[in-house]
């Protein structure tokens, strides 16, 4: 640059009239420092800029905050929003929420957006603020009528989880629409998921992969998560197993945990992949380490059946019990089972009906059965034949062919209920239907004999 065109390129600054980003135009730091030092906010801000970036000095946070203190006591609202990142951050100054919302909210009456979207985030922390949803959402209904694409995401956000405002997936949706249009990968991702369930629009699976791609491809884990299990179901796309394990391993990659445990059963099923018991051990085992029960229930099955381990019904008992406790209702049940067999544990029956209890109180047919069982023959309960009927009633109305048998048996004999041949033979009867051999042929004795 001419000497010529430096000089006036510092009168301009001197006038207040050259742009906030001229120290990115003219990366002299000597010329900015003089115009700072001669008190324009403008430069000062520059400067304090070039210190944070590094950009022709070495990198200072304190220098930094000190140029955009001047500036930001001058009224400046770029510096003032600075400023409050560096309190907010603890770079350069002692860490201050408190002094970090003061500064922003400066700025963002203003009307500085991305202030406004900064003082949003504050109250919708709680950070050096009291936790105000409402308030949160009307400085991010500011900022985003501004354009900033963060703020519609979380304006969306709010909408859509009915924080300060009353919830409304259309609105939502809007929000999330403006910010995917910007290219943020986590609105594109929740406008998929939208789209997928018909939450704010109309359900349109086509538009829900085309919304996760868009977002998979900046290397946003949870839509390329999405993407494979669209894949994996046909869901908006052509069932594309192989497709599927691409975009759940590159989720998987950057630590998705429910990706993680997906990759892990393509390998266990050799769905997309040839099947491999050893890879798919390695993938449950990284979602475990994240506290993922669906895969410490699945990393145990393969103790159990010594499938990419060896075998080691102790190993076994210790992953159930992790799900169990998470309340996974399969692995509550296997965890009763191991107990009612003494495999990895000490039998003891008892400990067996608490966890078919867990189980059956969620609903799980199996669980409910073997209950029904303990009740009947006393086992780790007192003998309790209503509670036993009661328990096999829960697990035949959802259709378990064994606890159908039993009903009926129960009926037959009057045990736990009013002896009735007629509805004893419907439950052998629904028992047969459901393919139990037993049922069929206790059933064909009863009609022969008129029920």
């Amino acid at each position: 640059m001419n000497k010529l065109l430096k000089k006036m390129m510092v009168a301009l600054l001197s006038l207040g009239l050259a742009q906030a980003v001229w120290a990115d135009n003219v990366p002299d730091f000597k010329e900015t420092l003089q115009v700072a030092e001669q008190g324009n906010a403008k430069a000062q801000f520059s400067l304090g800029k070039m210190y944070y970036e590094g950009q022709g000095v070495h990198q200072d946070y304190a220098e930094a905050a000190r140029w955009y203190l001047k500036a930001a006591e001058q009224g400046y609202p770029a510096a003032q929003n600075n400023l409050g990142t560096m309190y907010a951050k603890g770079q350069g100054v002692r860490q201050d929420p408190v002094q970090a919302e003061q500064w922003y909210r400066k700025a963002a009456e203003q009307g500085y957006a991305q202030a406004q979207y900064n003082l949003g985030v504050m109250y919708d922390n709680g950070r050096g603020v009291r936790q105000d949803y409402t308030q949160a959402v009307q400085w991010f209904g500011k900022a985003a009528e501004q354009g900033i694409a963060e703020a519609q995401f979380s304006l969306g956000k709010m909408y859509y989880e009915g924080q300060g405002v009353r919830q409304d997936y259309a609105e939502a949706a809007r929000w999330y629409l403006k910010a995917a249009e910007q290219g943020d990968p986590v609105a594109q991702n929740n406008l998929g998921v939208a789209y997928a369930k018909g939450q704010g629009v109309r359900q349109d699976p086509v538009q829900a992969e085309q919304w996760y791609r868009k977002a998979a491809e900046q290397g946003y884990a949870q839509a390329q998560y999405n993407l494979g299990v669209m894949y994996d179901n046909g869901r908006g796309v052509r069932q594309d197993y192989t497709q599927a394990v691409q975009w759940f391993g590159k989720a998987a990659e950057q630590g998705y945990a429910q990706a993680q445990f997906n990759l892990g059963v393509m390998y266990e099923k050799g769905q997309g992949v040839r099947k491999d018991y050893v890879e798919a051990v390695k993938w449950y085992r990284k979602a475990t380490e994240q506290g993922l029960a669906n895969a410490q229930f699945n990393l145990g099955v393969m103790y159990d059946n010594g499938q990419g381990v060896r075998q080691d019904p102790v190993q076994a008992e210790q992953w159930y019990r992790k799900a169990a406790e998470q309340g996974y209702a399969q692995a509550q049940y296997n965890l009763g089972n191991m107990y009612a067999n003494g495999q990895g544990v000490r039998q003891d029956y008892a400990q067996a009906v608490q966890w078919f209890g867990k189980a059956a109180e969620q609903g799980l047919a199996n669980a409910q059965y073997n209950l029904g069982v303990a009740y009947a023959n006393g086992q780790g309960v007192h003998q309790d034949l209503v509670q036993a009927e009661q328990w096999y009633r829960k697990a035949a109305e959802q259709g378990f062919a064994e606890a159908q048998y039993n009903l009926g048996v129960m009926y037959a004999k009057g045990e736990g209920v009013r002896q009735n041949y007629k509805i004893a033979n419907e439950w052998f009867g629904k028992a047969c239907n459901n393919g139990l051999q037993q049922g069929c042929d206790v059933y064909r004795v009863f009609n022969q004999a008129g029920y």
